[in-house]
């Protein structure tokens, strides 16, 4: 064989050599750098940070490209009322600007005034007919949290659950004066909850790999915020007092505005006609509307009900909205009355107090404690990731 034959077999070799031995030194340095903590930390930050960005690309894309069709027939009577409803249920919204959005967040300082009890009513906009529950921020005795099946102290994960509890007990134990269903909950047994919570400045669930949904958090002055985590990054949970993380969202700065699938819904049962709660507020930043449909709705109709909604004797608009829990889930109790019952147990409920249905001491404790200062941290010995 001659010299230069020998020298072209040779060569592959060579390289095999040099990239096994350098692939062994590769390994030693990572394994060196990652058997730090804080090297691991802050590489999992990065990668995290990479994710969003990625998926918040994507995500401009998709909102770029002609929407799918909605069904011909986006709201659909139920037999939850016996009013009937129009012949042409969806009435677009009068095209009227919305109030302007504060340069600056909002601070909503509780009133010295006299408190009043929560607003319910029944109204209908845009063809469809709800309860609407207004939370006036500003009233020193109204309270929103988070009331936890069976009482537990944290919501349920894919690793420790407690389970679901019947609607009508969780009534019956938070005395509050609404009580409605919250956000998503899985069907296996586990049952775990959709996103981090917050409730009463304690983390009810948290895992900082959490990028579902949308966010509604109140912030200390009952600041409120709406953060759609795939589009606009993850929002800091612990500067929330309170938050809840469901989706997909409605309104955004006034405008109807839909990208379930970006958000990661994929569920048929959110992404067609079925029965709706929702949650918004004004450009005012002052009040929570809580709306609970009658009806099976599209997301487009329960959209545009949000961003239309009147509420008398004023008229409001949502300059933010999102969707709650849906389906069987939709329930809602007014002062102890249960107004609409849930078709199946549920593992979260949304709780509100007033003057007439006061909050607990150990609630008000803590929302003064948060003013003052005082933040949730998750507790590591609990939330595991």
């Amino acid at each position: 064989m001659s010299k230069r034959k020998q020298s072209e077999g040779c060569r592959p070799m060579l390289r095999r050599t040099f990239l096994f031995l350098t692939g062994i030194a590769l390994a030693r340095v990572a394994a060196d750098y990652f058997a730090i903590a804080q090297n691991r930390d802050s590489f999992l930050t990065f990668a995290g940070q990479v994710w969003q960005k990625s998926l918040a690309f994507l995500s401009s894309i998709q909102s770029n490209q002609t929407p799918q069709p909605l069904p011909n027939n986006p709201i659909v009577k139920s037999g939850k009322t016996n009013q009937p409803l129009p012949s042409n249920p969806i009435v677009k919204a009068p095209e009227s600007s919305p109030a302007a959005q504060p340069s600056q967040p909002q601070i909503i300082r509780r009133s010295a005034k006299q408190a009043k009890p929560v607003q319910l009513d029944r109204q209908n906009v845009a063809g469809a007919s709800f309860y609407l529950t207004t939370i006036d921020l500003a009233d020193p005795e109204i309270y929103i949290t988070i009331g936890l099946a069976n009482n537990a102290g944290f919501a349920n994960t894919s690793k420790v659950t407690r389970g679901d509890e019947p609607f009508e007990n969780m009534v019956s134990r938070y005395r509050a004066a609404v009580v409605a269903n919250g956000t998503f909950f899985g069907k296996d047994e586990q049952k775990s909850v959709l996103g981090n919570m917050v409730a009463a400045g304690k983390f009810m669930k948290y895992s900082r790999w959490e990028n579902y949904g949308t966010t509604l958090g109140i912030k200390a002055g009952n600041q409120l915020e709406m953060v759609t985590a795939r589009t606009e990054g993850k929002p800091d949970w612990s500067q929330y007092w309170f938050s809840l993380t469901c989706g997909p969202r409605l309104v955004k700065g006034g405008k109807v505005w839909l990208s379930p699938l970006s958000e990661g819904f994929k569920d048929a049962g959110v992404l067609g006609v079925g029965s709706r709660t929702a949650i918004g507020f004004p450009a005012s930043a002052d009040k929570l509307f809580l709306v609970t449909f009658f009806d099976s709705l599209s997301l487009e109709a329960e959209a545009k009900v949000m961003q239309a909604m009147a509420s008398r004797p004023a008229s409001y608009g949502c300059f933010e909205a999102m969707n709650l829990d849906g389906g069987a889930s939709v329930g809602l109790a007014h002062q102890g009355q249960i107004l609409l019952p849930p078709g199946r147990n549920l593992t979260n409920v949304l709780v509100v107090y007033d003057r007439d249905n006061p909050a607990p001491a150990q609630l008000k404790q803590s929302w003064k404690r948060f003013q003052k200062g005082s933040r949730p941290s998750p507790n590591p010995s609990v939330f595991f990731d």
